[in-house]
């Protein structure tokens, strides 16, 4: 499975400012191109703090002094690598609360911003691209299995697995996969296996799911098997 980076959907074009840039200037620049915060680069083009909207209004509202990007910004400036996955790069931005990364590359130099509505460009893919990953990387190529062992329904990216799987430990596995396919929302596991190779009993099915079936796929449909 080939998951998205951040140089997958950033975009390269970023727009910063200098240290020395004004106020007005920086409020100019978030208004005309619709974004919320802008980085601050020295003479080398190396990201050195960000303004945002936030830092604009902190300003109008409090006592502190100073209009240049250097006295609102704020530094150090939260980057991201071009080779991060969308989930680092996600993660990150809870971490700091913020909505988007300025990307540098290897000599720290700004290449590129990635921010929150990029990354929802993952939860964009059509259904069709999701199941295609799915039956190809996942059940052919990862866990070996034939497309046709199990049935890939995809919903507005909620995939419906269905059908039987020769042990039970593999159920858990390829949920686990399915989930990490980029644009899955979430994974209806409707799975039943034939072997029980968990050493569990036999327990009652949990409300909601279905029924887990232990025996062979013979039995099961001879109805001779335990439900789980």
């Amino acid at each position: 499975m080939r998951h998205r980076r951040v140089t997958d959907l950033m975009t390269p074009t970023a727009v910063s400012v200098q240290r020395g840039t004004g106020f007005k200037e920086i409020a100019r620049l978030l208004d005309e191109y619709g974004i919320t915060a802008v980085p601050v680069v020295d003479e080398d083009e190396r990201p050195v703090g960000v303004v945002s909207e936030a830092d604009l209004l902190r300003r109008q509202t409090s006592q502190t002094t100073g209009n240049t990007a250097e006295s609102l910004m704020s530094s150090p400036a939260v980057v991201a690598q071009p080779h991060w996955s969308a989930i680092r790069a996600a993660r990150v931005m809870e971490q700091h609360r913020i909505k988007r990364l300025p990307v540098v590359d290897g000599d720290g130099r700004l290449t590129g911003v990635i921010s929150r509505s990029d990354l929802l460009q993952l939860f964009l893919r059509r259904d069709r691209s999701i199941q295609e990953e799915i039956l190809e990387d996942v059940l052919t190529q990862t866990l070996g299995l034939s497309p046709s062992a199990l049935t890939v329904d995809v919903t507005d990216g909620v995939v419906t697995l269905s059908g039987a799987v020769e042990r039970s430990s593999l159920i858990p596995v390829t949920v686990r996969l399915c989930e990490s396919v980029d644009g899955v929302v979430d994974v209806v596991d409707r799975l039943v296996y034939e072997v029980d190779d968990t050493g569990g009993t036999a327990l009652e099915p949990v409300a909601g799911a279905a029924p887990r079936t232990i025996g062979t796929s013979a039995e099961a449909a001879a109805g001779g098997g335990w439900e789980r």
